[in-house]
């Protein structure tokens, strides 16, 4: 909607007390100088909001402060990182290293010997005792105990994982590759 003359004059008229207010809001001329502006465009956009006959002056300075206290309110929200050392520390770990850890430990699970992956799955994923998983399995704890050892000694070569340090967050990979002691 294009502002009527008078309308307008009065807008033009209105900047520098507008432009002073600004400055004393902001304490700097170059964000007083976009305050003024934004709070102008707005002026125009909503024109037909203005109720001819009232003060102008005071609806534009009434734009002006609630843009100032809305853009003050969002930059208190926002931090100035400009080296981005703020966003490292925020940054979280990819979702999709979880799910190709999971595929290599399968893939690395369907390489060793049927009897190796059952115990070492009852053992270590699913909680089972040693004596639990003999039974389930119909053999000895001893054999049981020596499934287990070497089906973990297999997925850390399997794996590539020597250190413990190399073992990541991951429970089931650690109860999976480190010696538990159940008795």
């Amino acid at each position: 909607m294009a502002a009527e003359p008078g309308l307008r004059q009065e807008m033009l008229n209105a900047i520098p007390s507008l432009r002073a207010f600004a400055i004393s809001l902001t304490g700097s001329i170059e964000y007083a100088d976009d305050l003024v502006q934004t709070a102008l465009v707005r002026a125009l956009k909503n024109l037909d909001k203005f109720a001819p006959g009232t003060n102008m002056r005071a609806w534009l300075f009434t734009i002006m402060r609630n843009q100032f206290y809305t853009e003050l309110r969002k930059r208190r929200r926002e931090v100035e990182d400009p080296d981005g050392a703020m966003a490292l520390r925020l940054a979280v770990l990819p979702e999709q290293s979880a799910r190709l850890d999971f595929s290599d430990m399968q893939a690395a699970l369907s390489q060793l010997s049927i009897d190796q992956r059952e115990a070492l799955l009852l053992v270590a994923a699913e909680g089972v005792s040693y004596e639990e998983a003999a039974q389930i399995c119909g053999t000895t704890i001893g054999t049981i105990k020596s499934w287990v050892n070497r089906a973990r000694t297999r997925l850390a070569e399997i794996l590539a994982i020597t250190p413990e340090e190399d073992l990541g967050p991951d429970r089931l990979i650690q109860s999976a590759l480190l010696v538990r002691s159940t008795s």
